[in-house]
C-alpha cells in the first residue's frame, strides 16, 4: 500500500477553496472565519495532512531538526546521550534525526551527507573509530553547518565540544588498581587514532610513572574496531594471557571492550579478581549484579547530551555569526567493586 501524503493543494481543489484560504486556516489566521477553518483542519486531519519540514525551512529559516551521529545505539553510554539530547531538542521544539556508524568510517560520511540533504539545521557527532579523515564534515562546516562534538572529537574543525575528563578516567583507574596491590596492569583499548583513546592512555601511563612502573609494551592492546567483533577482544586476551609475565590486572577502556572482557574471562574459568583484576569504562546498570561485580568508571552521558544540544541550539539561533568556542569537560566516577578487590584479600 503506498502512502501519499496531500498538500495545501490537494485540499484546496477537495473543498473548492484557493490555495492561500487554506495555508491561512491552518494557521489560524483571523482573516478566515471560524466556519472555513473548522472544515479546513477537520479535513486535513481526516486525511493525515502534515506540512512540509523543507517548505516550512525555507520559510521560517530552521527545519527545526537536529541531526545525531552516533557509533551504536547499543551502548548504554550512548543510549543515555540521546536521552539527554531529547530532553533539550523536544523542549525547545527541534526534533531529532538518530543515525548509527557501527563504527564505520564510510558509513559515517554517508549518515552525515544523508543528513545534510535532509536540511537539518544542527550536527551532534562522536566520531567511529575507523575515523581518521573528517574532509566530509570540514566541508559542511565552511558552509555554514553548525557541528558540535560529544565524546570522541576532532581537533581539525573549530567548534564546541563536550567530552568527559578522560585523562583522569584512566589515571583513578589505574591508581585503583595499584593501592590494590597489582602492579602488571593490561590495557585494552580502541583505536590510536581516537581522542578518548589518547586521553585514557595518558591518565594510564601518568598513573604508572608515578608508581615507578614501567609496562611492557605488549601489555598494552589496541582494538582497530573499538571490540566490535568479539574475536578483536578473544585475540588480544589470549595474547595477553599467553604471555610469560601474564598481567595481574586488566584495565579497559569502552563499555563494548569491558563487558566483553569480562565474558571471555568467565568463559575461560579465570577468576577474577583471583587470578586476574578487572576495572573498565561501563555505564551499565547491572554493574552491580555482574559475575563479580564490576569495578568501573562511569561516564555523565545524559549530561554530555544535554550540554552538546544546548551548545548547538545556542549555535543555531544565534542571531550574529558565532566565533567563539569552547570545549566542556565533565567529571567521570570511579566505583570500586569486588572485581579489584585488594591482592591477597581474595
Amino acid at each position: 500500500m503506498n502512502f501519499n501524503a496531500i498538500t495545501i493543494r490537494d485540499i484546496a481543489k477537495e473543498l473548492n477553496l484557493s490555495v492561500s484560504t487554506v495555508s491561512k486556516a491552518l494557521r489560524d489566521s483571523y482573516e478566515i472565519s471560524e466556519k472555513t477553518k473548522k472544515l479546513v483542519v477537520e479535513y486535513a486531519e481526516r486525511n493525515n495532512y502534515r506540512p512540509n519540514p523543507i517548505a516550512q525551512s525555507l520559510k521560517h529559516g530552521h527545519s527545526k531538526s537536529i541531526g545525531i551521529v552516533i557509533p551504536t545505539i547499543e551502548n548504554q553510554f550512548f543510549s543515555q546521550v540521546i536521552n539527554g539530547i531529547e530532553s533539550v531538542a523536544y523542549n525547545a521544539g527541534f526534533n531529532v534525526i538518530i543515525t548509527q556508524t557501527h563504527e564505520s568510517y564510510d558509513l559515517e560520511v554517508k549518515n552525515v551527507s544523508h543528513l545534510a540533504h535532509r536540511s537539518i539545521d544542527g550536527l551532534l557527532i562522536s566520531l567511529s573509530t575507523e575515523t581518521k579523515d573528517v574532509e566530509h564534515l570540514k566541508k559542511l562546516h565552511k558552509q555554514g553547518l553548525p557541528i558540535v562534538f560529544f565524546d570522541r572529537v576532532s581537533d581539525e574543525i573549530e567548534t564546541h565540544k563536550v567530552i568527559a575528563d578522560n585523562f583522569k578516567g584512566g589515571y583513578d583507574a589505574t591508581k585503583h588498581l595499584l593501592e590494590s596491590g597489582y602492579t602488571r596492569i593490561a590495557h585494552i583499548t580502541s583505536p590510536p587514532n581516537i581522542s578518548i583513546t589518547k586521553e585514557r592512555l595518558a591518565g594510564y601511563n601518568q598513573a604508572l610513572a608515578e608508581a615507578g612502573l614501567q609496562i611492557p609494551e605488549e601489555y598494552i592492546k589496541h582494538c582497530l574496531h573499538g571490540g566490535r567483533d568479539t574475536s578483536e577482544i578473544e585475540n588480544v586476551l589470549t595474547e595477553l594471557l599467553s604471555l610469560e609475565k601474564k598481567p595481574d590486572a586488566i584495565f579497559t577502556t569502552s563499555d563494548r571492550i569491558t563487558t566483553t572482557t569480562l565474558f571471555l574471562l568467565n568463559k575461560l574459568k579465570i577468576k577474577i579478581p583471583d587470578d586476574i583484576a578487572l576495572i573498565g569504562y561501563t555505564n551499565t546498570t547491572l554493574a552491580d549484579v555482574l559475575n563479580p561485580p564490576l569495578s568501573s568508571v562511569y561516564q555523565p552521558g545524559f549530561e554530555m547530551g544535554q550540554k552538546a544540544t544546548e551548545m548547538l541550539l545556542n549555535i543555531i539561533l544565534s542571531k550574529r555569526p558565532v566565533t567563539e568556542f569552547k570545549t566542556l569537560v565533565l567529571p567521570t566516577r570511579l566505583f570500586a567493586r569486588s572485581s579489584t578487590s585488594c591482592k591477597g584479600l581474595v
